[in-house]
């Protein structure tokens, strides 16, 4: 889920850039320190938007650095268990497939695509019922349930994202429409 927050920092600015535009350096290395970073509760920061300076920067013995603090608005990604997500299937693999959603990707595995035994057909990059015969290819949009997140602080798209299509309501959009499309006749 994607939200927005007015957030407070310091970020250091280095000796060879105090000859800039103060405002301009805090502003770019406000950006380059704070976007695609993980924050405390799964929070991904997207975008540090309007930067603006605090009172003045801070020097400390033996740094030839300023240090000044900084407001900014944050748009972050927000990872929240049970939550539902609409994405995309990106790539499959033998274990089932990696679904894209906002800036991240979450494992799907072929256990928890739908309540039919699963067949791999990487030559088709597809997933296929044995005995629904539904399939889910690259590019299918689906809706899952987020169930186990485990982030990567270092490296966010090295996160391990586990979501499941196996409820009521969940699954590959144009399988959902079908079902209701039914239960009308």
């Amino acid at each position: 889920m994607y939200k927005m927050e007015r957030k407070t920092d310091t970020v250091r600015i280095p000796p060879d850039r105090l000859d800039e535009n103060i405002d301009d350096a805090a502003m770019e290395i406000a950006k380059e320190e704070l976007e695609g970073v993980i924050e405390d509760d799964n929070k991904l920061v997207i975008l540090a938007a309007n930067v603006e300076r605090i009172g003045e920067g801070k020097v400390v013995h033996g740094d030839g650095g300023v240090y000044q603090d900084v407001e900014y608005e944050a748009l972050y990604f927000e990872l929240i268990e049970q939550e539902l997500i609409l994405g995309y299937l990106c790539e499959v693999l033998q274990f089932g497939g990696f679904v894209r959603f906002g800036p991240l990707d979450g494992l799907l595995h072929i256990s928890q695509i739908m309540n039919d035994k699963v067949e791999v057909d990487q030559g088709n990059q597809r997933l296929v019922g044995k005995e629904t015969d539904k399939s889910l290819g690259i590019d299918d949009e689906i809706r899952a349930r987020i169930v186990t997140v485990s982030i990567n602080d270092r490296n966010p798209r090295e996160s391990k994202i586990g979501l499941t299509m196996r409820q009521n309501g969940l699954g590959k959009l144009e399988w959902l429409t079908e079902d209701e499309e039914e239960e009308e006749d």
